[in-house]
């Protein structure tokens, strides 16, 4: 049978999930009455809730005597390290585009990865079909990018085609409405090389993602560059730099057919494959034959920019909602994933119950500590922080700096420049969009992004869009402000009541409500002045013999203001701490007793 690998590159939410769904149904995968979850590619129960694809996934579709091997990778910047590794596994690329928006930061960070590799893309502009669509200058902007990404001759001439992914039809004519995918198979199956591979030769196989299963252990998957596997063979793997690391005997070999992953007798070269059976081998690592001696080459992955310190929960509610509390716990499952996940960075500290964690961005983070929440961990999560460079020859500190394109009414594109102005942003570009909006670019040091999200949100009355990629090092920029306010701490532990409640209400916005269990050094609210008070979120009415005959038990309180995980994350100052349980996810400082605050303030000072 004759083999395509693919892989499907765009930005979030420009319909890449849909378009696999659609070409699935197409390849009949799914049979005419079977129920299928839309979005089948986005398994993970945080996908399907942010509506972003976080691992990429394998699935093939056989057609017309071919069989596309599809690879659909996440769409944002964050999980980059994803991208990079799959790209080695395809021979082509479908960069999916919207009609409206065009090519988005995201989109630019993975093509530039793909066109590196020598891949040639076929363009597919998605969503021709709504009002605002604008085909031709998205077809024009996109030849500009790849321009400005240094494409190669034969890149530049690339397929165009035009689709609906959610009506499931494409066709090669602007402005003509098709009947199916049809046009897109064609497409891919012509325009995409059949894998480079040596049946002939002995096996070799670079690892590129790593899952665990509870039954089979590991499963390292890639594609098979040479050769053939088959269960019960004995291989060995190969460090990056020509070290053994284990030999050991395959137990599974799997293929990816449809949505499924199911066990061959034998994979051939140029196959995607997953194999069981080994257990220290992991990604970039070469799976081969014992006569190989060379492993083969991978691609070095971007280092990680922001992290974080994550230490275990000693607050007096540790251990009421999770069931994995200990430091050996979190620092096995933390290893576990760094071993998976090669854009994240482990490191233990000197205090051995905390551990610093490097990644990406605050969104991978944000998801690597919903997962460990799920799983029943418990967890206390400092501030992000930046990772700075030197520079080699001046010894000068480099920090990391990020593009942000925002998309906002013209009536608050001058609250956002101001904003991220102060932020020692530097615009490079501004211009009209269409429909009343105006686009955006900046260049900005990534610790003065850290919680603008919400900031900015708030700014644009929620019609703003802002994303964000890695763009290089520079020069320090200067100090950033801070918090501008501080927070209202509670000074005892129980529960919070509503007339001591009532009484907080005009010092600033609370993030608890009556009921809510507080401790001492928990923080309840938001201060309006600069500086932090300690409050008493516990305090009743005294009681007297005379009764009363106001309405004292009447008092209404404001919704209290809830942060999600990486608002949480994002708010607090450097002295504070995220607690986070399967349950609650609480603001607390540091040092809970007051005392050791104030000593370690003068220790800061000192």
């Amino acid at each position: 049978m004759n083999l395509r690998n693919i892989a499907i590159i765009a930005h979030v939410d420009h319909g890449k999930t849909t378009l696999v769904d659609g070409l699935l149904r197409q390849g009949g995968s799914f049979h005419a009455k079977q129920h299928v979850a839309e979005r089948a590619m986005d398994s993970l129960d945080q996908e399907r809730e942010r509506g972003i694809t976080i691992l990429s996934k394998c699935t093939s579709i056989e057609w017309q005597g071919h069989r596309i091997n599809v690879v659909d990778t996440p769409g944002h910047a964050d999980f980059g390290g994803e991208v990079e590794r799959i790209l080695n596994m395809v021979d082509g690329v479908l960069l999916l585009v919207d009609a409206a928006e065009g090519p988005m930061p995201q989109t630019k960070f993975v093509t530039a990865k793909a066109l590196k590799l020598g891949l040639n893309p076929i363009v597919v502009i998605n969503k021709v079909d709504r009002p605002d669509s604008r085909t031709e200058q998205v077809h024009e902007e996109v030849f500009d990018l790849f321009v400005a990404l240094e494409a190669q001759g034969k890149q530049l001439d690339f397929p165009v085609i035009y689709a609906s992914a959610k009506e499931g039809w494409a066709s090669l004519t602007a402005g003509e409405t098709g009947t199916d995918l049809t046009p897109l198979l064609h497409l891919i199956v012509d325009h995409v090389p059949p894998p480079e591979a040596e049946p002939d030769g002995p096996f070799q196989m670079l690892a590129s993602t790593l899952e665990y299963d509870p039954f089979l252990g590991r499963v390292l998957t890639g594609r098979i560059h040479a050769g053939s596997v088959s269960p019960n063979m004995t291989v060995k793997a190969l460090h990056p730099d020509g070290r053994l690391i284990e030999q050991g005997r395959l137990s599974k070999v799997l293929v990816f057919r449809g949505l499924k992953r199911i066990g061959v007798e034998k994979a051939e070269a140029g196959d995607i494959v997953a194999l069981a059976g080994l257990s220290k081998a992991t990604v970039a690592d070469t799976i081969c034959d014992a006569a190989v001696s060379e492993p083969i080459a991978a691609t070095p992955v971007d280092p990680p920019t922001l992290s974080m310190t994550f230490s275990i929960n000693d607050s007096p509610y540790a251990g009421q909602d999770g069931d994995k509390v200990t430091s050996r716990m979190i620092r096995d499952r933390l290893t576990r994933e760094a071993e998976g996940n090669v854009a994240i960075r482990v490191t233990e500290t000197s205090d051995k119950d905390a551990f610093e964690v490097a990644g990406r961005g605050e969104l991978q983070l944000g998801v690597l500590i919903e997962t460990l929440r799920r799983e029943g961990y418990e967890l206390s999560i400092s501030r992000p922080r930046v990772l700075y460079r030197k520079d080699p020859e001046t010894g000068a500190r480099l920090e990391p700096i990020e593009e942000v394109q925002v998309d906002v009414d013209d009536a608050f594109a001058g609250i956002v420049v101001e904003a991220l102005s102060v932020r020692r942003a530097e615009m490079t570009e501004m211009r009209p969009s269409g429909g009343g909006k105006t686009r955006l670019t900046f260049l900005a040091p990534s610790r003065g992004l850290i919680g603008y999200y919400g900031e900015f949100m708030t700014e644009t009355r929620g019609t703003g869009v802002l994303n964000r990629m890695f763009h290089g090092y520079a020069p320090f920029k200067g100090p950033v402000p801070a918090r501008r306010v501080g927070v209202l701490v509670s000074s005892a532990t129980g529960t919070a009541v509503t007339y001591a409640l009532g009484g907080l209400e005009g010092r600033g916005p609370l993030f608890v409500e009556p009921g809510t269990k507080v401790y001492e050094g928990m923080i309840v609210g938001e201060h309006t002045r600069e500086n932090d008070l300690i409050v008493n979120p516990l305090k009743t009415k005294h009681l007297t013999n005379i009764r009363a005959a106001g309405k004292d038990d009447a008092i209404r309180l404001s919704p209290p203001k809830r942060l999600a995980l990486e608002q949480a994350v994002a708010y607090i100052a450097e002295d504070e701490l995220v607690e986070v349980t399967p349950k609650y996810i609480r603001l607390r400082k540091r040092h809970l007793d007051p005392h050791a605050r104030k000593k370690a303030e003068r220790a800061a000072d000192e």
